[in-house]
């Protein structure tokens, strides 16, 4: 159904099913913070449901379920279908990455009685919204001995946070006449970590005695930060939000409400004609580039492993499956927002609550990188959705002129693939908490797991 509300249709037994699907997205939103975890957690359900690692089949059949991952931060997963895949698949790619900070590789540093730690951000903040409020630490140490050790701070109830702190008003007037760009500058984003004095230490005693908690609970060295990966996102769970509980309020949702809804319903889908599969991927945020991003050889290499397990392997089939592969690009699109309307085209807006939205292009100043989905592709999604009573709605990223933005759509389609953009609206996007509408949430599992039957 076009462009309706979706709450209209649901009472009783549905609306408990749409219920109880977002309190399992919520425990995945709430711990799947950095794309590691959101794939160690992509790993263990699909197991839960069957689906097995790529290098544990010497041949595949059709129903076979799969999963293959590339440095923690991908995962693919499939589920076979009784077509060879050199005549396509069906799939649904989403982007496990969000905007957030990251800890530089040497950033411990002592300062006026106060141990910080330097950060540099990535993807495309809004600076001012990160200071003065709770923050957690997720990601992995690598050791030169082999070891990687896991760490975690701040989302245990017993832990401690840590913040950025920002300037009193009294003292703000100079600060707060800047523009909002430049009214925290990315080299003031450090945290505080500390300020108690390690005992009988000369040089540095408060950063000392940060690094002998950090050597105490997680044994490594200051040298060992060199070789970390550490990500700083907000503390604590997702919550509902809003007095009817309509909406969840949490960090993430671009784009891991895709990437949930999207691995459920391949967990969820039944063996098709063609293979299916979800694709969640890493580096979005930053221009899809290097070895996990979409702009890498993964999928591609991971197509050809398919092939040579199914039959004997030739480029021209890898070509051909990828020509004939069908795809939703799962990304969010940006929700009317009615504090600020000016921004928007109404009628070719995103609204919380109409169900999934379908962006024909994305991109900027006269649909500069974008995708722009063929019609005809278009149509057949239509039909499909009408067909499965899917409420959608389509969108374009505010005002021509005013914004614009991308996916991964483009990178998949340059391998000749019909690719659409079809993700859930998404009010406050890339801010440490955004909104989403359970409705839509749910909608948009009804899309994929009806778009993976498309013919």
């Amino acid at each position: 159904m076009y462009s309706k509300n979706a709450w209209e249709k649901y009472t009783g037994n549905n609306l408990d099913d749409l219920m109880k699907f977002n309190e399992e997205y919520k425990d995945f939103i709430s711990v799947c913070k950095t794309e590691r975890l959101a794939v160690e957690y992509s790993i263990n359900l699909a197991e839960k449901y069957g689906f097995k690692e790529l290098s544990e089949f010497d041949t595949l059949k059709p129903g076979d379920k799969v999963y293959v991952t590339n440095r923690e931060k991908n995962i693919c997963v499939f589920v076979i279908g009784t077509e060879p895949i050199e005549n396509g698949l069906n799939v649904l790619g989403a982007h496990i990455d969000s905007p957030r900070l990251d800890v530089k590789q040497n950033p411990v540093y002592e300062k006026n009685g106060f141990a910080l730690m330097d950060t540099h951000y990535y993807g495309g903040i809004v600076k001012y919204q990160w200071v003065a409020r709770n923050l957690a630490i997720h990601g992995v140490v690598c050791k030169k001995d082999g070891v990687t050790v896991e760490v975690e701070i701040g989302e245990d109830d017993k832990d401690p946070v840590l913040c950025i702190t920002d300037l009193l008003p009294h003292l703000a007037y100079d600060k707060n006449a800047k523009p909002g760009t430049k009214v925290i500058e990315g080299e003031d984003l450090d945290l505080t970590v500390g300020h108690m004095p390690l005992k009988d230490t000369e040089k540095d005693p408060v950063k000392a005695n940060i690094l002998k908690l950090l050597k105490e609970k997680y044994d490594f060295e200051e040298e060992d930060l060199v070789s970390a990966e550490l990500e700083i996102v907000p503390a604590g769970p997702a919550r509902d939000l809003g007095l009817d509980r309509s909406m969840i309020i949490g960090y993430g949702h671009d784009d891991r409400v895709c990437a949930y809804t999207s691995l459920r319903a391949i967990l969820d889908s039944k063996p098709q004609a063609r293979t299916i599969c979800a694709f969640l991927v890493d580096k979005e945020e930053v221009g899809s580039i290097g070895a996990t991003g979409a702009q890498s050889q993964f999928f591609a290499n991971t197509i050809a492993e398919l092939i040579a397990k199914q039959d004997n392997y030739n480029d021209l089939k890898l070509r051909r499956a990828l020509t004939n592969t069908y795809m939703l690009s799962s990304d969010v699109s940006a929700a009317f927002d009615p504090l600020y309307p000016s921004v928007f085209e109404p009628k070719n807006s995103a609204y919380l609550g109409n169900g999934i939205t379908f962006n024909k292009y994305t991109g900027a100043r006269g649909k500069s990188g974008c995708n722009d989905a063929n019609p005809e592709f278009i149509a057949k999604v239509r039909a499909l959705m009408d067909e499965n009573n899917v409420n959608y709605q389509t969108a374009e990223l505010g005002k021509v002129d005013v914004g614009g933005g991308g996916t991964i759509a483009y990178i998949m389609g340059n391998s000749g693939m019909n690719v659409l953009d079809a993700g859930v609206p998404v009010l406050s996007m890339h801010a440490p908490n955004e909104v989403v509408s359970k409705v839509d949430v749910y909608e948009a599992y009804l899309a994929y797991m009806a778009f993976v039957k498309i013919q």
